[in-house]
C-alpha cells in the first residue's frame, strides 16, 4: 500500500451554497488583501499596473493571451494573477537562519502552502550527504559540485533536465542546448502532465500540436463550446474574451462534470454591468457529462451531423473542405455511424434530447470554437477524444477560418513556449540538423524520458541526477509516494526556484537550492538591463521586463545559472558562446531566429509593441501531416465506469490556489471553506455507499497493478456531481494516480479518472 511521506489532519470545515457567479467586487478584494499581506502598496502597484503591460511583466500564472496594444485596460490582469504575481513579490524571506532552524526532515513535515508562504529564497543552499540541514553556499561551489556530478556519470542518459512552463523562452532555449551538448534528450517538463495529449492529438490530425485559434476568433465565434474547463477559477481572463463573445451574439455551451460559477456568469469588475449590475450570463447550456465521457458525447453529436446531412444533403457538411482538405472521411463516417446510443447515454449519464440541443447549437452556427483543458487531457483516452473533437471541427470546416477552430487552453504562462524552444524528449531531427548546424556539435538522436519514465528510472537507479528549473515536481507528478520514493534514491537533486516548496524537502543523497530572479524583477547583466520573452496559448510571443528591485542581492537569473553550469560542465572546448549568452540574451535570441521556425529576425519583431504571432499553418491551409491532410481519425475508448462500491474520482484545484501550491484553503466559488481534505460526491451517491455528510474516510484508489493507494483523513460534502463521480483537490489526492495510468499514446497520466473507495475512519 502506498501513502505518501507527509500527511495533514483535515482543517475545520465550514460550507456555504456554491456561487452561481465569478470575479466582480469581491475578486477585486480578495486580490488585494492577498497581494497587500505579502508586500507593500507601492510594490502592489508596481506589479499591478504594469502587469501584462506593453512594456510590463507578463503574468508568471496562466497563459491567457493579451488584448492587442492600445486595447488593454490599466488593469490588465484577473484575481488569481494578482495573488500569483505579489505571491512572487512578498516581502518575505527564507533566509540560511531559516534553515538552521529547520531541518530538511522538519520541513519535510509542512505543507505546500506553509512552505510557500515562508517567502522568497536568497542564497544557494547545499544539503550534504548524510546530512538533515541546508547550509548555505557560495554560487562557484554551488555550481561546480553539480557540474562534478554531471561529469561523474557513466552517461549523459542518467541525468534528467526538468522545466515548468514559468521558465521565459531564452532559459528554455538554453536549457535543452546544454542538455543536448552534455549529451541527452532526458528533457521532460509540465507538458507530459497537462497538455501532452493535447499536443499528439493535434500533431497526429492537423500537423502541429498547437491551437489554431486567435482572441478575435473566439470574440466572434457564433458559438463556443467550453469543454473540461473551469475558465472562472484557472483562467479568469478568459471570461472577459468570452464576454465579448456573448455581447457579440456569441453562444456559449458547458460540457463539464461539475457547475462551475465562471460557466455560469461573469461580473467584470472592469466595467460598470460588473460592479453594480447582473454581468453577462456566460453559458446558454450546461451540459453536466459523466468524467470521460467527452468521447462518447462528440462520438454522438458527430453521428448526428452525419444524419443531419443525410436528410438535407449538402446543407450539413462543408463538402468542398473535406473533399479538398481531409483524408479518412470514409472510414470516419463508417465507424461514427455505428455509435451505440444506449452506451453514450450510460457513458455521457446525458439524455439523448441534451445531445440533439447541442446539435441544434451547432447547426444554427457557422463558426465554432471548441476549447479545452485538463478535464480532457487526463484521461487514458485522452488523444482519441481530441482527435474526434478536430473530427468534429472538419466536418462543418471550422478550420482555418475566421471565428473557428481548436483552442487547448494552456494553463502556465509559458509552457508552450517551453515546448517551441525544444523542451522535448523526442524533438524531431529538423530542429536538432538546425542545432548541428548553428553550434557545430552533433545533438543526441535517441528519445529521451517525459515525466513518467524519468521517474520510473530514477526509481530504478537509472538516472542519478535531477535538475529542475521551476515548478514543484514532487507535488505536481502523479502516485506521490513512489516518486518521492524515486526521488530520494538519485544522488544529487537541484532545483532553479523563487520559493520553497515540497520538491526541496523530498531529496536525493544530496540535495542544491539554487535561487533565482523571478519575472518580477530587473535583470542586469553585464550587457546591461535585459528582458524575456514567453508566448501564450495562441502563439504570440512577446516580451516581459522585470520592476522589482530583486528579492537579494545573491539572487542569479535563469539564464546565468544554466550558462555557469554549461561552462563548468562542457569545458572551455564547448562551441558554444555561453558567456556571450549570460551577457546578453539578445545573442539567444539571434540563435533562436536561425534555429527555430517562425523566430526569423526575432530581436526585431520582439520589440515591437505586443511582440508577434506564430505562423500556424492550419490557417494558412497547410497540414503538415503525412498525407498533406487534415485528418479524419477512428476514435475508440472506453469511458471510465467503476464498480459497485466505487465512484470515478477527478483531481481538481481549488479557486484560491495556483497549480500546486494553496494560498488558502478555501474554494469561495464552491462554497468550501477552512480545509482542503475533502471529497465532493453525489448526495444520492452517498445515501447508496451508507455515507454521510461530514464523515472522515481514507480514500482508496484501486488500479490493474494490485496496489492500494490510500489518501487518508478527507471529509464527504455532498455536492451536484455527475452519478457515480466525484471530485476531490490536487496535490493532495496526487498519491491516488498510478504512475502507469496514463493515456496510451501522449504518456500523460490519467489524474481525471481514478477508481476510489471510502474507507470510515
Amino acid at each position: 500500500m502506498r501513502t505518501p511521506s507527509h500527511e495533514e489532519t483535515p482543517g475545520e470545515l465550514t460550507r456555504t451554497e456554491p456561487k452561481d457567479w465569478a470575479a466582480g467586487v469581491p475578486a477585486v478584494r480578495k486580490a488585494l488583501e492577498y497581494s497587500l499581506s505579502e508586500t507593500t502598496p507601492r510594490r502592489t502597484a508596481l506589479t499591478l499596473l504594469t502587469m501584462n503591460q506593453v512594456t510590463g511583466i507578463d503574468c508568471p500564472g496562466c497563459a491567457w493571451p493579451d488584448p492587442a496594444p492600445g486595447k488593454r485596460h490599466v488593469n490588465e490582469y484577473c484575481e488569481n494573477g494578482a495573488k500569483h504575481i505579489n505571491d512572487e513579490a512578498t516581502s518575505k524571506r527564507v533566509t540560511r537562519e531559516f534553515f538552521a532552524q529547520h531541518s530538511v526532515s522538519d520541513l519535510a513535515q509542512r505543507s505546500d502552502q506553509w512552505l510557500n508562504d515562508q517567502g522568497r529564497l536568497t542564497e544557494p543552499m547545499l544539503k550534504r550527504a548524510g546530512s538533515d540541514h541546508y547550509e548555505p553556499v557560495a554560487w562557484r561551489e554551488a555550481i561546480g559540485l553539480l557540474a562534478d556530478e554531471l561529469r561523474s556519470l557513466d552517461s549523459p542518459d542518467e541525468a534528467t533536465f526538468y522545466t515548468s512552463g514559468r521558465v521565459s523562452n531564452e532559459a528554455a532555449f538554453l536549457l535543452q542546448l546544454f542538455a543536448r551538448a552534455y549529451g541527452t534528450n532526458n528533457l521532460p517538463d509540465c507538458s507530459n502532465m497537462c497538455h501532452e495529449s493535447s499536443g499528439a492529438a493535434l500533431h497526429e490530425t492537423l500537423g502541429t500540436g498547437k491551437g489554431t485559434v486567435t482572441l478575435l476568433d473566439l470574440q466572434h465565434a457564433d458559438l463556443v463550446l467550453l469543454v473540461g474547463q473551469n475558465p472562472g477559477s484557472n483562467h479568469p481572463r478568459q471570461l472577459s474574451a468570452l464576454e465579448e463573445t456573448k455581447l457579440n451574439g456569441g453562444r456559449i455551451v458547458a460540457i463539464n462534470p461539475l457547475p462551475e460559477a465562471g460557466l455560469k456568469r461573469f461580473k467584470n469588475p472592469q466595467k460598470p454591468r460588473g460592479v453594480v449590475g447582473r454581468g453577462v450570463d456566460i453559458a446558454d447550456r450546461f451540459l453536466q457529462v459523466r468524467i470521460g465521457g467527452d468521447l462518447a458525447l462528440f462520438r454522438a453529436l458527430n453521428r448526428l451531423l452525419l444524419e443531419a446531412e443525410d436528410a438535407a444533403p449538402g446543407t450539413v457538411l462543408d463538402r468542398d473542405f473535406i473533399d479538398t482538405s481531409t483524408s479518412g472521411f470514409e472510414a470516419f463516417s463508417d465507424h461514427v455511424r455505428s455509435t451505440d446510443w444506449d452506451q453514450v447515454l450510460t457513458d455521457t449519464g446525458l439524455t439523448r434530447a441534451e445531445i440533439e440541443g447541442l446539435r441544434d447549437e451547432v447547426l444554427a452556427s457557422d463558426r465554432v470554437v471548441v476549447c479545452w483543458a485538463m478535464g480532457l487531457t487526463q484521461h487514458r483516452h485522452a488523444v482519441p477524444t481530441i482527435r474526434e473533437i478536430v473530427n468534429f471541427l472538419m466536418l462543418r470546416g471550422n478550420l482555418g477560418k475566421p471565428g473557428s477552430g481548436a483552442c487547448p487552453v494552456r494553463g502556465h504562462s509559458n509552457v508552450q513556449g517551453d515546448r517551441t524552444m525544444g523542451i522535448w524528449e523526442k524533438m524531431p531531427d529538423g530542429f536538432l540538423d538546425a542545432i548541428q548546424q548553428e553550434f557545430g556539435f552533433d545533438p543526441p538522436r535517441h528519445h529521451g524520458v517525459d515525466a513518467v519514465k524519468a521517474i520510473h528510472a530514477m526509481h530504478d537507479g537509472d538516472v542519478k541526477v535531477f535538475l529542475g528549473m521551476a515548478g514543484n515536481f514532487v507535488s505536481a507528478a502523479p502516485d506521490t509516494a513512489y516518486t518521492e520514493e524515486a526521488m530520494r534514491r538519485c544522488r544529487l537533486t537541484a532545483h532553479v526556484s523563487t520559493k520553497l516548496n515540497r520538491s526541496h524537502v523530498v531529496t536525493g543523497e544530496a540535495a542544491l537550492i539554487l535561487p533565482t530572479l523571478g519575472r518580477t524583477e530587473v535583470d542586469v547583466q553585464d550587457g546591461g538591463p535585459q528582458f524575456v520573452t514567453v508566448e501564450n496559448s495562441m502563439s504570440v510571443v512577446h516580451q516581459s521586463r522585470g520592476k522589482l528591485e530583486p528579492s537579494s542581492r545573491l539572487l542569479l537569473s535563469e539564464v546565468a545559472i544554466l550558462c555557469r553550469l554549461a561552462r563548468a560542465t562542457l569545458g572551455p572546448d564547448t562551441t558554444v558562446p555561453w558567456d556571450t549568452f549570460e551577457a546578453d540574451y539578445g545573442a539567444i535570441r539571434d540563435r533562436i531566429s536561425r534555429i527555430v521556425p517562425g523566430f526569423g529576425d526575432f530581436n526585431a519583431r520582439v520589440a515591437e509593441p505586443g511582440g508577434f504571432a506564430l505562423p500556424n499553418p492550419v490557417n494558412e491551409g497547410f497540414f503538415l501531416t503525412e498525407t498533406g491532410t487534415a485528418q479524419f481519425s477512428v476514435n475508440t475508448g472506453e469511458a471510465p465506469h467503476a464498480p459497485p462500491g466505487h465512484l470515478v474520482l477527478q483531481t481538481l484545484r481549488s479557486h484560491d490556489q495556483w497549480n500546486t501550491i494553496p494560498y488558502t484553503d478555501d474554494d469561495r466559488y464552491r462554497g468550501i471553506h477552512g480545509s482542503r481534505r475533502i471529497v465532493m460526491v453525489n448526495a444520492d451517491d452517498l445515501t447508496e455507499l451508507g455515507l454521510a455528510e461530514g464523515d472522515l474516510v481514507d480514500v482508496v484508489s484501486v488500479w490493474g497493478d494490485g496496489v492500494e493507494r490510500r489518501a487518508p483523513g478527507f471529509r464527504l460534502v455532498p455536492y451536484p456531481t455527475p452519478r457515480g463521480c466525484a471530485a476531490a483537490y490536487y496535490p493532495e489526492t496526487n498519491v491516488l494516480v498510478p504512475l502507469d495510468h496514463v493515456d496510451e499514446t501522449s504518456g500523460q497520466p490519467a489524474s481525471k479518472s481514478i477508481t476510489v473507495r471510502f474507507e470510515r475512519v
